[in-house]
């Protein structure tokens, strides 16, 4: 399915619901899928589906699900990205309450081998970045570039560079801050053109449990919605109608494929 506003109203959607990290947060998420389908909403979350909450597993399981049934879609994140490279035996550095707290979880799950090849499949054809109208959809960081290119179909199985790594990982420093993450740069936000908003997860900035919220310097938005799901925070997302999404949208590459 090719996700366009024109596409998602044909299917019978009325708007889309656009869901921050999750990190195994399944109870968060559970509610935030029966919201958007109670409301004729179609599901994009924002990547980093697991690492540090509850249950990834099961959240895997909704998200597969969604993505199978054509009622949503998640963007590649920095921590899908690391998870199939750990299920695909690659020598990496697992965190033990992160990464290594998923492989627990999955390994003990009744259908681990079922969920390991779901994981390699879904992950590997994740879309980097998304355009929907004059929405604009990547985990990390935003950048102009991506408005002419479309997302690389198989980015999950890459190496994360280029436009990529911008994607997944934001625009680094190499820094890292008091709470031992990285710190990460915001000048992108002033790249996003008037009339897109650009919505994103990876870092926490919120100051008060809500998005924050910045507008750039050619006056378009971004949204930051990871407010801490699955590390003490509550799962974040946003609605917008169909007709709004619609509204003023920018030129740019075909929306990513989904399948």
């Amino acid at each position: 399915m090719i996700v366009t506003p024109d596409s998602l109203r044909a299917a019978g959607f009325k708007g889309v619901r656009i869901v921050g990290d999750v990190h195994g947060d399944v109870r968060g998420f559970a509610a935030a899928v029966a919201g958007a389908e109670a409301a004729g909403l179609y599901i994009v979350q924002l990547g980093d589906l697991t690492d540090h909450g509850s249950d990834g597993p099961a959240v895997l399981r909704m998200m597969f699900d969604l993505v199978e049934a054509e009622r949503g879609l998640f963007l590649l994140g920095n921590h899908d990205h690391k998870l199939r490279r750990a299920l695909a035996g690659e020598k990496i550095r697992i965190e033990a309450a992160g990464l290594g707290r998923t492989l627990d979880q999955m390994a003990a799950a009744p259908d681990a081998a079922a969920l390991r090849e779901r994981a390699m499949v879904h992950i590997g054809r994740a879309p980097a970045w998304l355009l929907i109208g004059r929405l604009f959809c990547v985990h990390a960081a935003f950048h102009d570039a991506m408005l002419l290119h479309p997302a690389p179909p198989d980015a999950g199985t890459r190496k994360a560079e280029g436009l990529v790594g911008r994607a997944i990982f934001g625009q680094v420093t190499g820094v890292r801050g008091a709470d031992g993450f990285p710190i990460r740069l915001t000048g992108w936000v002033d790249r996003i053109p008037p009339g897109l908003t650009v919505l994103v997860g990876h870092d926490n900035r919120s100051r008060d449990g809500r998005p924050l919220i910045l507008t750039g310097a050619r006056g378009g938005r971004a949204i930051f919605l990871d407010t801490g799901a699955g590390k003490g925070g509550a799962l974040a997302w946003r609605d917008f109608r169909l007709e709004e999404v619609f509204v003023d949208a920018p030129q740019g590459h075909a929306a990513a494929m989904t399948d």
